[in-house]
């Protein structure tokens, strides 16, 4: 996906319709602004839920139960980066 906008004598530029669509975000989303390598990247800041962490950790077992032996740090790092890519599809 490769977009181009054009910075505003105001410092603003707009994200295109159909980038904004594929990702989700809606008038009067934030988005964090990272410096990154002659660029920037915008973020989305996402909301908070409100819920403990205990809460939360309890939905991610609820959902992903893992049977076997346990997995290695770099296993589960590979398995939460799958789940990510396969949830932009």
């Amino acid at each position: 996906m490769n977009a181009k906008t054009t910075l505003s004598a105001k410092g603003q530029v707009v994200i295109p319709k159909d980038v904004r669509d594929q990702l989700g975000f809606a008038p009067g989303q934030v988005l964090d602004v990272v410096p990154m390598g002659g660029g920037v990247l915008l973020k989305p800041q996402h909301k908070k839920s409100g819920r403990s962490f205990d809460e939360i950790m309890a939905g991610i077992r609820a959902r992903y139960r893992h049977q076997g032996p346990p997995l290695s740090v770099e296993d589960m790092d590979e398995a939460v980066a799958r789940m990510f890519r396969d949830s932009q599809d």
